[in-house]
Parts: structure tokens; sequence; C-alpha cells
């Protein structure tokens, strides 16, 4: 059969895009490298019936009502708010850092309207680079330096083996600091995690009779095979161009899964650990899903330089070589022959929803009547 559409991957970039391309009335052939939909939003129920997820915490958050309302239509949602502690000076504290972080951490008592007040002085007695010249900067400029050292300095030094002098500052925006007594992780007015999972989401927009699937098959093995109008690649920006400007650097994951005989483990679905022991956090998934069990499941998460490509790594030499590759993409996608969408493929942090509205904003570029 000949496919109009190549789509290179199965995770929420390709699904959004195959599912939009299909129901315009046009075969797609979806092409997944790994043995399962979903990306790294993949789950699956374990022996002890409690939803994992295979690559660690996913929660779907926006502020987009258009992006919420698509998604509702592949699942229906639990209204779930994520909330994070973290493991710091022997306390568990609210994370994002809000009032209660801070009066619980310098033992203090602040009214909300004292809380900017407080992180100004604590900004004034820090010394930092105006404009912030990278990472440790832009955190420091916002909440000083004791904040930052008790919650960024070592999280960051373990999560990407790099001081964080040598990262960008752009990571610094993605960090919510609050002067309220809000304790979620965030602040979006549509959050959520579906019922059934997320494999059954993706599931149900890939649940189309335009829309072919070949798992466990690597694209450049069988892209001669095909002879489509256009290829949409969520894979690897780098590997695309076989790595012609040279290989972008990725952070990866050992995940370490354990269920145990007990009702709950941990007081919040997440717990950071910043300073002590070789993990990042832990997630007790139940805490997400809501599910009823005797036994609890957890996943510790260790960060290492390689393996599955989980972040990017924002610094200079990593940021020059996006820039090469990403003129190369521009001129294929002038060409309406190619177009790139989605974290891997674009080499940037995109949460899920802004991956949802990249891909439908991308298929709706295209002239694909």
């Amino acid at each position: 059969m000949n496919y109009k559409y190549i789509i290179v991957g199965a995770g929420l970039a390709g699904a959004v895009s195959a599912r939009t391309l299909a129901e315009k009335g046009h075969k797609v052939m979806v092409i997944e490298r790994s043995d399962h939909i979903a990306g790294h939003c993949h789950d699956y129920k374990n022996d002890a019936g409690i939803t994992t997820h295979t690559y660690g915490p996913h929660i779907f958050h926006t502020k987009n009502k258009e992006i919420w309302n698509w998604v509702k239509q592949y699942a229906d949602f639990i209204y779930f708010q994520h909330r994070v502690l973290s493991y710091a000076n022997g306390q568990l504290l609210p994370f994002p850092i809000n009032r209660d972080t801070i009066s619980q951490l310098f033992g203090v008592e602040l009214t909300i309207n004292e809380v900017e007040e407080f992180l100004k002085h604590e900004v004034e007695i820090s010394t930092f680079n105006e404009p912030p010249k990278n990472f440790r900067d832009a955190v420091v400029a916002q909440v000083g330096e004791t904040l930052y050292t008790t919650f960024f300095e070592n999280y960051t030094k373990k999560q990407w083996e790099r001081d964080p002098s040598e990262l960008s500052a752009e990571l610094a925006k993605r960090i919510p600091v609050r002067t309220n007594r809000d304790d979620r992780y965030f602040a979006d007015q549509y959050q959520g995690i579906p019922s059934k999972g997320y494999t059954s989401m993706v599931g149900e927009m890939l649940n189309h009779e335009n829309i072919s699937i070949m798992l466990n098959t690597d694209y450049f093995k069988v892209k001669d095979s095909f002879s489509p109008s256009m290829t949409i690649y969520t894979g690897e920006l780098d590997a695309f161009f076989d790595y012609q400007f040279g290989k972008l650097e990725y952070r990866s994951l050992r995940l370490e899964f354990k269920t145990l005989d007990t009702k709950e483990y941990q007081q919040a679905a997440v717990v950071n650990y910043p300073n002590d022991y070789d993990w990042t956090r832990i997630t007790e998934f139940k805490k997400l899903s809501g599910e009823k069990s005797d036994k609890t499941t957890l996943c510790f998460e260790f960060p290492k330089a390689t393996g599955e490509p989980y972040y990017i790594v924002p610094d200079e030499k990593n940021t020059e070589m996006r820039k090469k590759y990403m003129e190369l993409v521009e001129n294929l996608e002038k060409e309406g022959k190619f177009l790139f969408i989605g974290r891997l493929a674009e080499y940037t942090y995109y949460n899920m929803d802004q991956v949802i509205e990249a891909a439908l904003n991308k298929i709706a570029s295209i002239d694909c009547v």
C-alpha cells in the first residue's frame, strides 16, 4: 500500500500527527523503533495492579483549553493536582518554593505579603551576575544563595553531572517560585492523568482505519521501501543527519522499580532528594493514579550520561551544534518533504501539552488537503 505520509515515532508527537492526517483522509504509516507505542509516556499495570510509568512520572498539565479539549477526546482524566516534597536539611519541605517552604526552612513566620520582601533581601545579600550568565545566576537572582544551595545546586550536579554555572540560564525559566501558599507543582488550569493510562490514550489516537503501525522497526533501515509525499520525523535530530556535526548530548536515567508489601511509603507522589543519596527523586505511583492495593510501587531515578535520551543538555556546545542541525531542518522543511516535530527532533524541552500543540500547528501549516 502507498502511504502519503510516513511518521517516524509513535510517541505523542507522532500519534497526534498521525491522527490529524488520518482524519483528513490520508493513509499514514507510523514507524516505531521500540516494541511499544506512547514513547516516554508509556505505562502499564504491574503485577500489583498499579499503573507504572515506564520512563518515570508523567502528569499532564496545560493552560491551553483547546489542547485540554483535544486530548480529552482520547481519554477520561483523573483530575490530579501534583504536589512535590523535597527532602532537605532533614525535613520534607514543599517544593516549588513557597511561603511555607521559607517559613519551615528558616524558622520564621511570614505573612504572604512579607515573602516577596524576604526573597528580595536574600537576593540582595547574594553574589551573582546580572544579567544572569548561567543557571546558577538565574536561580540566585530569583531566590538568593541559601535557597539555591538547599534545593538546586546539588540536585543540578546530580541531574546533569555539571556545575550549574556551565548550564544555560534558560533552564531556570521552568522553576516556579511562589510568594503565596500554593504548594502545587504546576499552576496550570487543567491538570490530570488519563484514567486508563497514557498508553491507552495514545492507542486511541492511533486507532483509525487510515493509520498503520510498524513496531520494532528502524526507520533508517526501511525508509527506501516507501515513497511518501512527506515524512514527519520525531526521532533524534543528530541521528537523522548521520551525526554530520557531531553527537548532541542527552541526559539519561537508570530507573529502579520496587514493589513493597506496604500500603504507603511516602507523603507525596514525588519526593525530591537534592542533597542526600544518589537518586534525584522517588515516585510512588499509587499516589498518582489513586489505585487501591495492599502493596505500593516506587521508582528511584538515578541520572546517567548515556542510554535512553531523556533530557537535552543546554550548554554552549550543544546549543551551537543544534543551530547547525536546525539550519538543515529549515531547508528540508522548505522543500516540503519533511517535518521535524518534538523534543528529540527539535532538540528542545517540551511538556506534553507543548508537544501536542507543536504537532497540531505544524500539521495545520502544510498543504495536506
